[in-house]
């Protein structure tokens, strides 16, 4: 694993390395040179060749993160645009319909406000491959070695980078709710009462309107971003408000993305909850009816639930599954020719429509189903039995190779030979975050209880980072 970049770009507490002035600047001026040259190389044609689309969320320090970039974009020879707040996948359609050089989202996702990140973007509208972050990183730091002397400078209040306001342009939200109401077809949500959470984050001031221009009834919750409320207990990743106002209104459905409006997460009219894997099941079927599912696969990742693998067969249909990450699950569609695949946390990807996964298009999709066959959501899903799963969070101090810890190994391997061919464990580090995290998965709910636990407890005292 690259040391900057992570899973889903790079990410850190704003203010402290790799998200400080020196590096945002540095990302910047790097990303800049790489897409100048890229340029020369390939002849990028389009008007807007020679320029970088910038977004990003609600955080406080996502205005200021963002200026450093600009300013080492337009060193780099690139010049920086801005969409302002707007969802990461508004950003990626946005970088195609356009034909911008690229695109950059200032985000953290579903982290905690304290914490931000640089997302970059492709020409093509997708995430860079490893082999390319890996030659950028290598040329960030070799940057910031250089500026040295510079960054010596800096902690005596000299020599701080300078920063730069880019222009913004008004049209581009506008653009993209087009976007994505073309993608769905005639379609009138006159009949749905949906309530939007908006987790405070980059889909407050799209969402909404998005759905009441389609006709829904709409109830929002969670759009009153203040700098610091981003996902904090809302949105994707907390859907229990959401659960409790779906119930209290009578609405029909409610859907909860995350910060950066990527994910999507839904509730049924009676309050349970629909996540990704839910969305691949109803979305799939309805595909396959359609003739639109290509090559009969759909991607999953190591995640998914087995629930879903079956109900997926019983249709006649395989779930392939690939690392964790929306970056693998694009490459394994790419690979095997699927157009359809996503993640339990509720990336899901309509290739056909977009190159990255997008919760406002996931909701127009799971809308539009409901209506045109006339059914709620929970019946969409009624033949997709979950096993019980549990997935624990174990913040680490380090991440060193579970094979290295032995009285880890053993807790895995126990809890392996106990569950045999009924059940899975999956234990691996987080990508964005000093997290490692354990899923067990079984017939039994006891079992899957007993197990996580036992497993989580191994890695607390092995590695385990108080508080």
């Amino acid at each position: 694993m690259n040391s900057l970049f992570g899973t889903d770009g790079i990410r850190g507490v704003a203010g402290e390395p790799p998200l400080d002035a020196q590096t945002i600047y540095a990302v910047g001026l790097v990303f800049g040179q790489h897409l100048k040259e890229l340029a020369r190389r390939t002849v990028l044609r389009g008007k807007f060749g020679g320029q970088v689309l910038l977004g990003e969320d609600t955080r406080e320090s996502s205005p200021w993160v963002t200026r450093y970039l600009a300013a080492g974009l337009r060193a780099g020879g690139v010049e920086p645009i801005s969409a302002g707040v707007l969802p990461t996948p508004a950003i990626a359609q946005l970088v195609c319909a356009r034909g911008f050089a690229a695109g950059v989202v200032v985000s953290a996702s579903h982290n905690p406000y304290r914490d931000n990140g640089i997302k970059l973007i492709g020409a093509s509208g997708m995430k860079l491959p490893d082999e390319v972050e890996a030659a950028l990183e290598a040329r960030i730091w070799e940057a910031l070695r250089q500026a040295g002397r510079a960054r010596e400078a800096a902690e005596e209040s000299a020599g701080q980078p300078s920063a730069y306001q880019p222009q913004v342009d008004p049209c581009l939200a506008e653009e993209y709710v087009a976007g994505l109401r073309a993608r769905v077809g005639d379609v009138n949500l006159a009949s749905l009462h949906v309530v939007v959470d908006c987790a405070n984050g980059a889909a407050t001031p799209v969402a909404p309107g998005l759905f009441r221009g389609l006709g829904a009834r709409v109830t929002p919750i969670h759009v009153a971003p203040d700098g610091k409320n981003i996902n904090a207990n809302c949105g994707a990743l907390y859907p229990e408000s959401l659960q409790k106002k779906v119930v209290e209104v009578g609405a029909d459905l409610g859907v909860a993305f995350d910060g950066d409006g990527d994910r999507a997460i839904f509730v049924s009219h009676a309050g349970k909850v629909v996540d990704g894997d839910g969305v691949l099941y109803a979305t799939a079927r309805w595909m396959k009816e359609k003739g639109k599912l290509k090559t009969g696969i759909v991607v999953g990742t190591l995640m998914a639930n087995m629930g879903l693998e079956l109900a997926l067969r019983r249709e006649g249909l395989q779930l392939a599954r690939t690392a964790v990450g929306d970056r693998y699950v694009l490459e394994e569609m790419l690979r095997r020719g699927a157009n359809l695949g996503g993640e339990q946390s509720g990336h899901v990807i309509f290739f056909d429509d977009a190159p990255t996964g997008d919760g406002l298009l996931t909701a127009l999709k799971i809308c539009s189903i409901m209506v045109r066959r006339g059914c709620s959501l929970q019946a969409l899903v009624a033949d997709l039995k979950p096993f019980p799963q549990m997935l624990v969070n174990v913040r680490v101090r380090e991440k060193i190779p579970f094979e290295q810890l032995p009285a880890v190994q053993q807790a895995i391997q126990k809890a392996e030979a106990a569950l045999g061919e009924h059940g899975r464990v999956l234990v691996r580090y987080s990508g964005t975050e000093a997290l490692a995290r354990v899923m067990v998965e079984a017939e039994s709910a006891a079992e899957v209880n007993a197990w996580a636990t036992a497993i989580a407890s191994a890695i607390e005292e092995a590695i385990g980072k108080e508080g």
